[in-house]
């Protein structure tokens, strides 16, 4: 992804790593050792191999934006949701790591934590358990994937320039709470 990039557009300016599973729902000591392995694998590592082969490329450069993807889950525990609460907060710690160690190379590193937002990861769930999820979020409603996207967009612009290290709730008032 990161050659293809370079090579179809000679730089590498701006990545955005997003990858979300919500993977089993265990209690702690019930959770399969597949599951996870899986969610670690989809939510944690991919990040982890984006990031690293971004900032080779950007570490040349002298200059980039990373935004990874989080979870309203990186900042707060939930019940039956131990994998993706695990990979989401370590998500939020590795991208505060990094920010430190690229900064003074030109290179900003923040993260995004999404509440509980209208896409397919949501697909599955009953409208019961939907509506339960807009319970949960003061505004009163699911968030949609523009209101995200219009914060990745902020971050990865030189409007930015000051920030990194940063983690960014969107999520309708849930950590507020």
């Amino acid at each position: 992804m990161v050659q293809a990039t370079v090579a179809a557009f000679g730089t590498l300016d701006v990545a955005c790593n997003n990858a979300g599973i919500t993977g089993e729902l265990s209690l702690t000591a019930d959770y399969s050792l597949e599951g996870w392995q899986r969610i670690i694998n989809v939510n944690l590592n991919s990040v982890f191999f984006c990031l690293k082969y971004e900032l080779e490329v950007m570490l040349k450069q002298g200059h980039g934006s990373i935004i990874n993807m989080a979870s309203i889950l990186g900042q707060v525990g939930t019940p039956t949701l131990a994998g993706y609460v695990a990979a989401k907060h370590a998500v939020v710690g590795l991208t505060q790591t990094a920010a430190q160690e690229y900064a003074a190379q030109g290179i900003r590193i923040d993260a995004v934590g999404p509440g509980c937002i209208d896409t397919p990861l949501l697909s599955g769930f009953s409208a019961e358990t939907k509506q339960g999820l807009v319970a949960l979020h003061p505004i009163g409603r699911l968030g949609r994937s523009e209101e995200v996207a219009e914060l990745v967009i902020w971050l990865s612009s030189e409007r930015a320039s000051f920030v990194t290290g940063a983690y960014y709730p969107v999520d309708g008032g849930y950590l507020a709470k």
